[in-house]
């Protein structure tokens, strides 16, 4: 079950996401639901359509049980099931 303690272990896909910080501050604000990751990308299904953005430059929040969990997405730059094996 993921939890905001244990996110970063789970795959990403079909959760609620949104950018809150970015080297690129066009995309700042930016909100979809994740349709498939890689090691080093989202992509996320935005009101704009189908978008990919690549998960180390940007900062990712995710709303879990009713709590908000800001990711910097360099600790989410590996593929889903190398991530299982992280310490946090």
């Amino acid at each position: 079950m993921i939890t905001p303690e244990n996110i970063v272990l789970h795959e990403m896909i079909g959760l609620r996401t949104e950018i809150v910080n970015s080297t690129n501050n066009q995309i700042v604000g930016l909100k979809g639901i994740i349709l498939n990751e890689t090691k080093s990308m989202f992509v996320l299904d935005t009101e704009n359509g189908i978008k990919s953005f690549s998960k180390k430059d940007n900062d990712w929040k995710f709303s879990i049980k009713n709590h908000d969990v800001e990711i910097n997405g360099k600790i989410l730059c590996k593929r889903p099931e190398d991530r299982l094996g992280l310490k946090l």
